[in-house]
This record gives C-alpha cells, sequence and structure tokens, in this order.
C-alpha cells in the first residue's frame, strides 16, 4: 500500500496498491521534490474515467514503470471531483501546451508547482504517432536534469499565461437582449436537425442550452434533442438515467458511466419541456431519471454518490447492453461491440420491469459514494422543483434530506461548505460552484416546501461565497476562496460546460436573491460576471448556456411573487403552476424578507401577491383570480 490508503477519494483508493510511491496533492509532496530536486509528476482522473482506468492497467500497476516513475520523479494523483482547483489550473496548462486537454490529464511541475510539460493519456508503447509513457518519463527528467534554464522558460511562459487568463477585465459594452437573440441564432445554426444536439459527435447532453431555449420560447429547437437523447443508448431505457456523453450523432451508443450532475441537470430540461409542450414522454423521462437517482445514487447519510463506472469487471458497458436471448425484445436491439447490443425503442412497463430485474442480478459498475457539495446541490434543486411539480411527497422528503445532509455532516462548525464527504469523512473546503449550487438548490426546496429556513440558508450561503470567492477589482469570482490553497494561478471558472460554471450559477443565485431582498447590490455582483463574458455570450453559447440563462434573469423585467400560506393551497399552486423562469418566490408570513414585509393572510385565507419591482397587486386568495402575465 502506498500514501493513496488513508484517502477520502475512492479514486485515489483505487491506486492505492499501485507499485508507484503515490502522494496525495500538498505540501508534502512539494517539500520532498524541493529535497531531492526532482520534478512531479501529476497525474488527474476520476473513478468513472475510462481512460483513466486504462493507463492505470497498463502503466501504474506495472512494476517496471512504477520503477522508473518512483526513481525519477515524485508522483501525485489527484481526484478532479476533489480538488476542482488543481485539475483546472493545471489543464488549462496542457491545453495551452497541445491544444486539446481530458482525463486522464498527466502534466509534469517543478517542485515549486509550476507546469512545464504535460498532455493526457500515454500508452505503454508508441502508438500512433504518441510516444510511449517510459520514453515520456526518461525524456522528460533528462530535460529536467541537463536542460534546466529550458524547462524554467518554458514554466514562466505558462505560469503567466495563467495569471493572464485570470486578469481578464470586464467588457464596456452594454449587456443587452441581441446577445440573447445572437444565441439563440447560433444554436439554430449549430442544431442537428434529426438527432438534435449542437454540433458533431461526440455529443454531450446540453442540459443548460435547453433551459435557455425554453427561457426564450424556442422549444421547436429544444425538443429536438429532449427526443433524440430519449430514444434509447445514452438514455438508459430499462433503469433510468442518462449515460454521460454518445460517442456517435444518434445518441446511441454512450460513454457508460453515470453522472450525477448530468442526471441532476436533465431532470429540470425534461420537466420543463413537458410543462411547456405538454408532451408526457418527457414528464415520464424525468420521473424514471429522478427514481434511478434515488435508487442507485442515494447514500445513507442523505447524499447523492457522484457516479457509476463506465466499466464492469473491465469492460465497458458490460452491465447496460444485451445479447440475443438474454430476454431483451431482439428487434429493439443496435449492434455495440463484442456481440452485445443497445436497447433502442418503446419498452412497456412490464417489459422494463422485467429487464431491470435481471439486470440486477449481473455484476454491477463501480460506484464513487463519495458526495460532492457542488452536484449534490444541483441533485437538490431538481428533486425540490420534481417533487413540487410532480406532486410526489416522497421526492420533497428527499430534498429535505439531502437539504439535511449538505448544511450537517457537510458544513463545519462555522457553516462553511465541505468539498465532499465519504465514509464519515470530509475532504477539503468547499469551492465556488460548492456554494452556488447549494445556494440554489436551497432556494428551489424553499418554494417547494414553504419554510423560510431554505431561503434564509441560501441567502446565507451566497453572501458568504461573495465574501470568499469575489474580486473586487475586475468582477466575478475565483474557484478557490481567498484563505485556500495558493496555487501557482488563481483561477475562474466561466465556462458551461458540462455543468454551470460557479460563476454562471452564482450570479444566477445572486440576481433571485437581488429581487427577493431587494439588494442591489446582490445584483450588481451578478451583472460583474456577465460584463467578464461580454460578447462571448453570444458567440459562444453552448460554451456559455447558463450565464446566457443569467442574463435573460437580469433583463426580464422584475417579476416577484410573495405567497403567504402552505404551498399546498389552491392559489398557491395556480400560481406557481406555470412555466414562469423569471419570476422569484417567496413564502410567509417571515421576517428579514423585504418582499414579504407587511404581508400576511387575508380574512384567515392563504393569499397571493404578485409584484413587480416591488409594487404589488391586491392579493389573491382564490385560484380563479389569478392573471398570470
Amino acid at each position: 500500500m502506498n500514501r493513496l490508503a488513508g484517502a477520502t477519494s475512492p479514486y485515489l483508493l483505487q491506486h492505492a496498491e499501485n507499485p508507484v510511491e503515490w502522494y496525495q496533492w500538498g505540501e508534502e509532496a512539494l517539500a520532498r521534490a524541493r529535497e531531492e530536486d526532482k520534478p512531479i509528476l501529476l497525474s488527474v482522473g476520476y473513478a468513472a474515467c475510462h481512460w483513466c482506468h486504462v493507463m492505470a492497467h497498463e502503466s501504474f500497476e506495472d512494476s517496471e514503470t512504477a520503477a522508473l516513475m518512483n526513481e525519477r520523479f515524485v508522483n501525485v494523483k489527484v481526484d478532479r471531483e476533489e480538488r476542482p482547483d488543481v485539475d483546472a489550473v493545471y489543464m488549462d496548462a496542457v491545453v495551452a501546451m497541445t491544444g486539446q486537454g481530458g482525463w486522464p490529464l498527466t502534466v509534469f511541475l517543478t517542485p515549486e508547482g509550476e507546469p512545464f510539460f504535460g498532455a493526457t493519456y500515454f500508452p505503454p508503447e508508441p502508438r500512433h504517432g504518441t510516444p510511449a509513457f517510459s520514453q515520456v518519463l526518461v525524456a522528460v527528467s533528462d530535460l529536467y536534469r541537463e536542460q534546466r534554464g529550458e524547462v524554467a522558460r518554458r514554466a514562466q511562459a505558462l505560469v503567466e499565461a495563467l495569471e493572464q487568463a485570470a486578469a481578464s477585465t470586464p467588457s464596456g459594452d452594454p449587456l443587452t437582449e441581441s446577445l440573447l437573440f445572437e444565441a439563440v441564432r447560433r444554436l439554430g445554426e449549430l442544431l442537428d436537425p434529426e438527432w438534435g444536439g449542437f454540433g458533431r459527435a461526440p455529443k454531450f447532453p446540453p442540459a443548460s442550452a435547453l433551459e435557455l431555449l425554453f427561457r426564450r420560447g424556442e422549444a421547436d429547437l429544444a425538443t429536438t434533442t429532449l427526443d433524440g437523447m430519449a430514444a434509447g443508448g445514452m438514455y438508459d431505457l430499462v433503469g433510468g438515467g442518462f449515460h454521460r456523453y454518445s460517442v456517435d450523432g444518434r445518441w446511441l451508443v454512450p460513454h457508460f458511466e453515470k453522472m450525477l450532475y448530468d442526471n441532476a441537470l436533465l431532470v429540470p430540461a425534461y420537466l420543463h419541456g413537458w410543462l411547456v409542450t405538454g408532451n408526457e414522454r418527457y414528464r415520464e423521462v424525468a420521473e424514471r431519471t429522478l427514481d434511478y437517482m434515488v435508487r442507485e445514487l442515494r447514500l445513507e447519510d442523505g447524499g447523492f454518490a457522484s457516479s457509476q463506472d463506465a466499466d464492469t469487471h473491465g469492460v465497458e458497458g458490460l452491465t447496460y447492453t444485451w445479447a440475443p436471448g438474454e430476454g431483451a425484445p431482439e428487434e429493439l436491439l443496435e449492434p455495440f461491440e463484442d456481440g452485445r447490443f443497445i436497447l433502442r425503442g418503446e419498452l412497456d412497463d412490464e417489459t422494463r420491469a422485467r429487464l431491470l430485474e435481471i439486470r440486477a442480478h449481473r455484476p454491477q459498475p463501480g460506484l464513487d459514494d463519495k458526495a460532492i457539495a457542488s452536484w449534490n446541490g444541483l441533485a437538490l434543486a431538481a428533486v425540490a422543483e420534481a417533487g413540487r411539480r410532480l406532486d410526489r411527497g416522497d421526492l420533497v422528503d428527499e430534498a429535505r434530506a439531502l437539504a439535511g445532509f449538505l448544511l450537517g455532516p457537510l458544513s463545519d462548525g462555522e457553516g462553511r461548505l465541505h468539498r465532499s464527504r465519504r465514509a464519515g469523512r470530509s475532504s477539503g473546503t468547499g469551492f465556488l460552484d460548492d456554494y452556488a449550487n447549494v445556494g440554489h438548490g436551497l432556494y428551489e426546496l424553499h418554494v417547494a416546501t414553504g419554510e423560510p429556513r431554505w431561503l434564509e440558508e441560501s441567502r446565507r450561503l451566497a453572501l458568504l461565497a461573495v465574501e470568499l470567492f469575489a474580486d473586487d477589482e475586475r468582477g466575478g469570482f475565483f474557484l478557490a476562496p481567498a484563505d485556500g490553497e495558493r496555487l501557482v494561478a488563481r483561477k475562474k471558472d466561466l465556462f458551461d460546460h458540462p455543468v454551470p460554471s460557479g460563476n454562471s450559477m452564482l450570479a444566477f443565485v445572486l440576481l433571485r436573491l437581488a429581487r427577493l431582498y431587494g439588494d442591489d447590490k446582490l445584483e450588481q455582483r451578478a451583472a460583474g460576471v456577465l460584463r467578464l463574458l461580454g460578447p462571448d455570450l453570444g458567440r459562444a453559447p453552448t460554451e456559455l448556456a447558463f450565464a446566457l440563462c443569467a442574463l435573460d434573469l437580469y433583463l426580464s423585467t422584475p417579476r416577484e411573487i410573495a405567497i403567504v400560506g402552505p404551498p399546498e393551497s389552491e392559489v398557491a399552486r395556480a400560481v406557481l403552476e406555470p412555466f414562469d423562469p423569471n419570476a422569484v418566490v417567496a413564502f410567509g408570513p417571515a421576517e428579514g424578507v423585504p418582499l414579504l414585509e407587511g404581508k400576511d393572510y387575508v380574512d384567515g385565507k392563504p393569499a397571493v401577491y404578485v409584484c413587480e419591482r416591488f409594487v404589488c397587486r391586491a392579493p389573491v386568495t382564490e385560484a380563479a383570480a389569478l392573471t398570470v402575465t
């Protein structure tokens, strides 16, 4: 066993028995590199990563390769999901060097942590123009020993580039509706008219872009993608839920890992598709995805696991694919590989239940059972809103339990979030996306339950995020807190792919809270994020889709809904039933929320106050009297 034996991360624990003398990221590894004047070999991956497993088997489990690594380097293994700050900085460095990134990420650093060479996967022997990993190890260590000046030059140039990227200044161009029109037009140009999705294969689920299209009244552009993704393949027809992405243009052959964040983002996309179009298929997909999340990702302590592996016993997709004679309708089988097939088509409830029972008796993919605050915040928002809209009290109860986990075991004694938790142990400080996504989820739980405490906690975390992460000079927010570990550069995460960036989500949360609390300073903080992105908002809608959702909210006419009484009252149900994405909601009676001041029951009846910039219409107590315009 190496030093990873004491890790909390399942990914690191997968490498605890490697013959490589792995360190976790931290001062111990850096100190040894300085003491022995050795370069650092940094390897970054995650538990559900197929090619991470491949490189581990080919190289890190090989005694000769491990001996070479141990002799020439101080070796550091990082779980990108636990340390997104480390991953983000060194991924940017590799992209700057090679023009592309991915996992496993392989980066060579000076003892000061400065990158000077890197790439992604290296094979065990030369292949397709890529040198063998052992050749790279020898060449890089020789470069470090014999050409120290060249190493220093490369490292300095990369660090300067990383620092410059984090120091971008806000645009002076106005934030106008034209950016939204341009973004939608661009999405229309990129749309695959047959199968949906934006651009060519591989195709990742574009949840944030779909949300933008529904917000802008462009359902026709969104439903093509909802239909294509749900046809079967990337969507699991038997068990519900979505795999990470499709390797082809038809959403048929997936990369079989299942990530919590994808499913948490696709639930509201399908839910909103149902609300806008009335298509029951979308409601069914949302509901079955939620059932999958609760059935297979729910942990005993109330959180949700991060992911399920792509592989079972080293074979990708083994659990999910079928062979003729195994019980699946053979007319629905599409070829995959090695004599196995993927299900695509319509399954009735009886057949689905039968196949799920058969599949439950197969070997199952590995589960990364660490609960990440950020992804659980997205799950909280999805489960809470779906529980409300689908009238499923069981899901609302799940959301309450999840909120209790996030604010209890996943928070420290001072109310700050941890990044993740596993087996009763928390790991590291929370990052920007943790605070933003949990704040988002708590707001949705407030709307689902009418309980004031969740809105109070959402605001508390949002204000704490401003304190910990804000760039007061240039606007926007850094990924890591001001009092966190200092890396070679401080990174701002601005792109919404595959999940909303912490900047986009926090801007969205701050805008909602600004309208509930009448707080112009919070709105200005949100606008600062949007100005950092500037004209790119219109030009790059797939990369900035959730920032565009925030822009849509920012430019919309403020519409506040104050509800006094329980969410199950008829008048509350009526006002909350439509898809009204730019309205903000607060339940009372409650103190400390300016929107709710002076508002109470009317003649003992629950009441709804519909307001615009805090100017409210007369309260309504009967659902039939509401006009939702």
